[in-house]
């Protein structure tokens, strides 16, 4: 299946947008502080676990052998505890204009990484998209960013979620070929009950502690969002997208984060649409195609690239 595949691209940019949006959700979700950042956390792989164990009920049941589910629990550490927590815990510190910025260096993690461990290589082509994605993510976030922003500790924040950028580059290339293996449900079903069994041993006490009626409605309603499409259908988007393209592809749909996030501001009514926004995502999404036309690990004396 050819990297220019329709179903995977359009997977990847739909988890990308929600993903996007899952930040002020966030927010939102911990706003008055009753929902603190680690039991948000848990909200959200708790609640993506019961979805997709409900969605199994309705697909083949396939056998997964215990060396495989070690596999799928180690997946659910690198590419759901540790990503999810260190973000949602790094946003908590940070203004969601640096933690924007933060993940735009996503990419270029999954590219060194791709290039050591899968033996990808690094083409001009590549590094060239990468790098104008980046200038574009960069302008966008920046002229976004609100001089007022608030931040508990900001260098705290930026660090933690750079550690939330890094884990997950780290999961894209490890388990590249590992999750073809099995369906999507399959993998995501063991990988949020492994997430949420380690995600609950750790924070048990605050979980007991927290006072659940204090919650306003629309806080409820953020968290629903960033359990249901945040979570639940973002990752059968990113599975789906993973299965198809490359590592290297899948990281650069990062950049697509910060596009929504500025598109919102401007349907809004909070930001105004400008020539440099215009530049910037003309930016983002050609570097998005150099990095796709790009290519792979296995190309052929004949010129085909890595299917």
């Amino acid at each position: 299946m050819s990297d220019l595949n329709i179903k995977g691209h359009l997977s990847m940019a739909s988890a990308n947008i929600m993903w996007g949006l899952m930040s002020p959700a966030a927010k939102i979700a911990m706003s008055s502080t009753t929902i603190a950042p680690l039991i948000m956390v848990d909200m959200r792989v708790a609640g993506a676990a019961i979805l997709f164990w409900i969605s199994s009920l309705f697909f083949k049941h396939e056998h997964v052998p215990p060396k495989d589910l070690l596999l799928l629990a180690g997946a659910a550490m690198i590419g759901i505890v540790l990503n999810q927590g260190c973000f949602i815990v790094g946003i908590s510190y940070t203004s969601p204009g640096e933690g924007s910025l933060i993940t735009t260096t996503m990419p270029m993690w999954v590219m060194i990484l791709a290039w050591i461990i899968l033996h990808e290589p690094i083409t001009a082509k590549k590094a060239g998209g990468i790098a104008l994605g980046a200038i574009g993510a960069i302008i966008l976030v920046v002229g976004s960013t609100s001089a007022n922003a608030t931040a508990k500790n900001p260098a705290l924040g930026d660090l933690i979620v750079l550690a939330a950028q890094l884990s997950y580059a780290l999961y894209l290339t490890l388990y590249r070929n590992f999750i073809k293996r099995y369906s999507l449900i399959t993998l995501m079903k063991w990988m949020f009950l492994f997430a949420t069994m380690a995600m609950v041993g750790i924070t048990l006490p605050s979980l007991l502690d927290t006072q659940w009626g204090n919650v306003s409605q629309t806080e409820w309603t953020a968290a629903g969002y960033v359990v249901i499409f945040g979570t639940y259908f973002a990752y059968i988007c990113v599975m789906t997208g993973q299965k198809i393209l490359r590592p290297t592809i899948v990281g650069m749909y990062n950049y697509v984060q910060p596009v929504t996030a500025a598109c919102m501001g401007i349907y809004l009514g909070m930001e105004q649409f400008t020539i440099s926004k215009c530049i910037a995502i003309m930016l983002i999404f050609s570097g998005v195609y150099m990095v796709t036309t790009s290519k792979s690990a296995q190309t052929t004396k004949n010129g085909m690239a890595d299917k």
